[in-house]
């Protein structure tokens, strides 16, 4: 599992941030989630070394332009880049409308499956290896953070005592990785727990924005690797924060720290602290540390590469 970071900017973009987008890379299936997609993103994508044709699903937060104005531009693109996969999109039940809307007037036409999903807190997607769940936030406008959990894996498979063993290679090997339980040709049973060393943890990543500090997202980050996290403006504009429903770098890390996650991300930052200017992102980034110490400051196309557990 890697993050990529397409915008990392809150409300419009500057010379060195684009709007709010992320993609999560899942190497082993080929795939790319995005989270968000403002304006631009798509050329975000041509910037970076992720592929548009490996889009599969996308989750929008809330229907802010910053958020969602780069979407049917970037679904355009997906099938001109002769994309033969369903996308499935989820986000507020305005979502719809916004796509259909702009389908209708720009007379845009997609060449592939699109599956439009409203979302409601819980469960949102599961299959054989990721569940999908999402949270209400508390913003100005419907949002929801989302929560991605990797489904715990069997430990290694030790090859050598398998050999040792005289099993002989083939599909035995495969049901034993798996931890089932096989009766081999002599009579003998062989569980696969024998040969499979402790299960590893599934990962999980989180995303919270648009919000201001809420007990929701503490809760749907409880145990996450990673929580992603807007931290628009920095702690002595907290009566800003407040007005506007964002979060602070300091109610950023009281989410993490409450929520026991491993590492924090700090992302949807306001121009306003630009370098030059008497706050600066550092400043926000040591507001943060002084309540959670793991704590880092994302930028466009940054790659964090999400640790597997033991």
């Amino acid at each position: 599992m890697q993050l990529t970071f397409l915008g990392t900017s809150s409300g419009v973009p500057t010379r060195s941030r684009n709007v709010s987008a992320i993609a999560l890379r899942l190497p082993q299936r080929a795939e790319l989630w995005l989270f968000d997609c403002g304006e631009g993103t798509q050329h975000q994508f041509l910037r970076s070394d992720l592929r548009v044709s490996q889009m599969r699903r996308i989750f929008v937060t809330h229907m802010h332009g910053d958020h969602t104005f780069g979407l049917m531009g970037l679904l355009a693109s997906c099938g001109l880049a002769g994309n033969p996969e369903r996308i499935d999109i989820y986000g507020p039940d305005a979502l719809k409308d916004y796509l259909r809307a702009c389908g209708l007037h720009s007379q845009t036409h997609f060449s592939y499956p699109l599956k439009l999903h409203s979302v409601k807190p819980g469960l949102l997607h599961e299959d054989a290896d990721f569940k999908v769940s999402c949270g209400p936030l508390k913003h100005r406008v419907p949002a929801f953070g989302y929560r991605v959990e990797e489904k715990d894996k069997p430990g290694r498979f030790d090859l050598a005592q398998a050999q040792a063993l005289g099993i002989p290679p083939g599909p035995v090997y495969g049901d034993l990785k798996a931890s089932k339980t096989v009766t081999l040709d002599d009579g003998r049973i062989i569980r696969g727990s024998q040969l499979c060393g402790p299960t590893r943890a599934g990962r999980k990543v989180v995303y919270c924005t648009d919000t201001v500090f809420c007990e929701e997202a503490v809760e749907l980050a409880q145990g996450a690797d990673v929580l992603i996290h807007e931290a628009t403006f920095a702690h002595q504009d907290a009566e800003l924060a407040f007005q506007r429903l964002h979060s602070t770098s300091t109610m950023a890390a009281q989410v993490a720290l409450a929520a026991g996650v491993k590492q924090l991300i700090m992302t949807h930052f306001s121009p306003r602290y630009a370098p030059g200017n008497s706050l600066t992102l550092d400043n926000l980034l040591a507001e943060a540390r002084a309540i959670f110490p793991n704590t880092i400051l994302a930028h466009d196309f940054m790659t964090y590469d999400v640790p597997q557990g033991a």
